[in-house]
């Protein structure tokens, strides 16, 4: 098993399911601060310039996203999944749910995870929340209620290969 390593970040390609690593809607993403938030913003692994989650033309394959969060040298965070109505697939991202140090999950996104058939669930950069992808669209793209956001276009997910 390879690992790469960024500060907290731990990235594991290989457990990244075939059906996503297929499609060439990969960036790869840096923290960044905006307006007193560090966020995760996506950039174009072939030139270091900001990717948009809705121009397919700032995504890549997903070894090019891997080969250039290695090859950067901690200028990257990591590696993410961009979501496009091209595609069939939706993410969930559920915040703040999980102890990174012993992997134990909350009781309502536990709930949540029950209701999740089929699905690729790891979790999140900073091992306190959970990222998973499954088969489906959301009405108008996406949606947000507390510490849950689903979306199926429009969006990028980080993801570490961090599997539950």
């Amino acid at each position: 098993m390879i690992k790469e390593t960024t500060g907290q970040i731990t990235l594991i390609p290989e457990n990244i399911p075939e059906e996503l690593t297929e499609r060439p809607q990969w960036v790869c993403w840096r923290y960044e601060m905006r307006d007193d938030k560090l966020t995760k913003v996506p950039s174009n692994p072939h030139t270091g310039d900001y990717a948009s989650s809705t121009d397919l033309l700032t995504w890549s394959a997903f070894e090019a996203a891997v080969d250039a969060f290695r090859a950067s040298k901690g200028f990257y965070s990591g590696i993410g999944f961009v979501f496009s109505s091209a595609d069939s697939y939706t993410g969930i991202d559920i915040d703040n749910c999980r102890d990174p140090l012993t992997g134990e999950i909350v009781e309502w996104a536990k709930e949540i995870l029950n209701r999740v058939q089929g699905g690729y669930i790891e979790a999140s950069p900073s091992g306190t929340g959970l990222h998973i992808i499954v088969r489906g669209t959301v009405r108008g793209g996406g949606m947000r209620k507390g510490p849950v956001e689903m979306y199926s276009r429009g969006r990028f997910f980080t993801v570490t290969g961090r599997v539950l």
